[in-house]
C-alpha cells in the first residue's frame, strides 16, 4: 500500500499550530494514488461487503478494536460523521480486529454506531492494509485511490476527516 498523506502529527493548541495541521493534512505526498486492496468481509448485520462494490463512493475505513481507548473515543465522531454524509455517496466501513466479534458488537450497540462493522478476525485484511496502528483510518475516493492515511486518534482529527470527506465527495 503506498499512501498519498499520512498523518501522525500532533494536535497543535495554538490556532497557527492548527492551521499548519491543517495545512499539511491538505496536500499529498509525490507519487500517484495507488488502488485500495480489495477485500470482502462479514459485517454485523450478517451480510458480506465486497469494497470494489462501493466504487464509485468515497469510502473511509476506519480498522480499530474494543482494547483500543483512542477507538472508543474516536467511534462516536465517526457515527457523526456517517450521519452527516451517508446520503451523499459516503460510505463508512469500521473493520474490527478483535478476535472475539461479541465484544466488538456489544460496544457498537453501547456506543449506538450505526454504519456497517466488518470482522477481521484472521487479520487478513489489516495485512493487505499494513495497520501498524490503532486506530487507523484510510479514505478511498470514487475511483477507488488510496487518498488519505491516519494513524492513531487524537481530538480534533474529526475536523480533518470532514474536510478530507467534502473534498473527495466534490470530485
Amino acid at each position: 500500500m503506498k499512501p498519498v498523506l499520512q498523518n501522525n502529527l500532533p494536535v497543535w493548541s495554538s490556532i497557527a499550530g492548527l492551521f499548519f495541521l491543517l495545512l499539511a493534512t491538505s496536500h499529498g505526498v509525490a507519487g500517484a494514488p495507488s488502488t485500495a486492496p480489495d477485500f470482502t468481509l462479514k459485517a454485523n448485520t450478517g451480510k458480506n461487503v465486497r469494497l470494489r462494490e462501493l466504487q464509485g463512493e468515497v469510502v473511509m475505513i476506519n480498522f480499530w478494536a474494543t482494547w483500543c481507548g483512542p477507538c472508543r473515543l474516536e467511534m462516536p465522531k465517526l457515527e457523526q460523521l456517517h450521519r452527516q454524509y451517508q446520503k451523499t455517496g459516503f460510505t463508512l466501513l469500521g473493520v474490527n480486529l478483535d478476535d472475539n466479534s461479541g465484544n466488538a458488537i456489544g460496544m457498537v450497540k453501547k456506543l449506538g454506531v450505526s454504519f456497517p462493522i466488518l470482522f477481521d478476525k484472521d487479520k487478513r485484511v489489516s495485512k493487505l492494509y499494513k495497520v501498524d496502528a490503532m486506530p487507523m483510518t484510510v479514505l478511498i475516493d470514487r475511483d477507488g485511490k488510496l487518498r488519505y492515511l491516519h494513524r492513531g486518534y487524537k481530538a480534533g482529527y474529526e475536523d480533518i476527516y470532514q474536510t478530507q470527506v467534502r473534498e473527495l465527495l466534490k470530485e
